[in-house]
Parts: structure tokens; C-alpha cells; sequence
């Protein structure tokens, strides 16, 4: 992601012109496609530094689009879509999105969204990246998280939200603030997108004597290392 191409992927050309306007007078360059069909092989020859995906296209969904697209790489992902029910914001947290907005937007605020969510992902220092413990080791480097020097498979908001977790052990964090720091927006709703991550991370890490992702029952959650 060390270009600035943005790839919106709206089956709307009226859309498509208006945002593509504001992202280039925010100097963002952007490549745009209306097809799901079309979409995968767009985001390949592309390789944005982001994708603004709509949820309603031709061909192929936004859904299985954003499914797609974790299959292979971490590239941020925002969605746009008609519907504002709680239900859909929790399924796109759980297929990895990493923002959603409604429609009718404001084009400012979605240029807005596009840059916080670009900022979350700036490079960084690999040593800042990479925490080691006792068997394990999680790397926002190369999204990868490795236990007893195996490679788990753990799509890119597992390992975010266990690195986060992980990089301030010992403090105890509520749903809705693990929404806001790991996808990075203010989440009105149901938060049980939280709980889902969180188990699926316990499924695939177990439990050590060294470090233990806890449950602090009636607040959130925290992860434990042992000297």
C-alpha cells in the first residue's frame, strides 16, 4: 500500500464521478469499477492503498467482494451501502471491513473516514510493529501471527484486535472502545461483533501459564502476560 490510488467500486456512475472528484481535489488518485464480476481483477491490477466497496452491485456482492479480498490482503476496505440496520454495520466488522457508511454520504465526510482509516495503517517502525512473547509472535508488519513457530490462520482483524490487545497488556478495554481503537470509528449498536473475534482468537491461540487473553466479566476485555 505505498501508492495513493484509491479503487471505489460503485455500480452508480453518478456516485463514482462525485467521489472521484472529492479524492482527487484531496490528491488522491483513484481508480474506479461497477461490476462485482469486474471487481477482483480491478483491485489486483490496482493494488490501492484502499477500497470503497458498495454493498449492492451487479454480479457479485459487496459481501463477497470484501470476502474476497481478506482471502488475499489487508488492504482497508470501507463500505457503502443503502442500509443503516445495525445488523449489516456487524456482518461488514465481521467480514473485515474496516469502516461503513450509508447512503446518502457526505463527500466530506467520506474523504474524511478514507483519511482516519489511512492513518491507522501508516507505516511504522517494524520494531513497533512486531510483539514478541513466550511461543507466540504478532506482527502488523506482515500481518501474521506465529504460535510455537507455526503460522496461524487469522484473517486481519483478529490479528489487529490480539495485537492492540496485546500491546497494552494488562489494561482492561470495553467493547465499544475496542471498536472505536481497533476499527476505528464510533460503533452505535450491537458490539457482539467483539465477542465473535475474541473467541475465534481463543479458539486458535488456547491458553498459556505465560499470557492469557482474559475476560473481565461486566467491562470487557484484557490480555494478561506473566513474568
Amino acid at each position: 500500500m505505498d501508492n495513493n490510488t484509491i479503487l471505489v467500486i460503485d455500480d452508480d456512475r453518478n456516485i463514482l464521478a462525485i467521489i472521484e472528484l472529492y479524492l482527487k481535489k484531496a490528491g488522491f488518485s483513484v481508480a474506479t469499477c461497477t461490476t462485482g464480476y469486474e471487481a477482483m481483477q480491478a483491485f489486483r491490477n490496482t493494488k490501492p492503498t484502499l477500497v470503497v466497496l458498495d454493498v449492492m452491485l451487479p454480479g457479485k456482492d459487496g459481501w463477497t467482494i470484501l470476502h474476497e479480498i481478506r482471502q488475499e490482503s489487508a488492504t482497508p476496505v470501507i463500505m457503502l451501502t443503502a442500509k443503516g440496520d445495525t445488523g449489516e454495520r456487524v456482518r461488514g466488522l465481521e467480514l473485515g471491513a474496516d469502516d461503513y457508511i450509508a447512503k446518502p454520504f457526505d463527500s466530506n465526510e467520506l474523504v474524511a473516514r478514507i483519511k482516519a482509516v489511512l492513518r491507522r495503517f501508516a507505516p511504522a517502525a517494524e520494531s513497533e510493529r512486531t510483539i514478541v512473547l513466550p511461543d507466540l509472535t504478532i506482527s502488523l508488519e506482515n500481518y501474521s501471527v506465529t504460535l510455537d513457530g507455526e503460522t496461524l490462520e487469522m484473517p486481519p482483524k483478529e490479528i489487529e484486535l490480539l495485537y492492540f490487545l496485546a500491546s497494552h497488556s494488562g489494561r482492561v478495554f470495553t467493547r465499544e472502545q475496542l471498536l472505536e481503537q481497533v476499527w476505528g470509528f464510533d460503533f452505535f449498536g450491537d458490539s457482539r461483533t467483539v465477542d465473535v473475534h475474541v473467541k475465534r482468537i481463543r479458539e486458535k491461540l488456547g491458553e498459556r501459564e505465560s499470557w492469557q487473553l482474559r475476560t473481565v466479566w461486566g467491562v470487557g476485555y484484557k490480555f494478561d502476560v506473566h513474568s
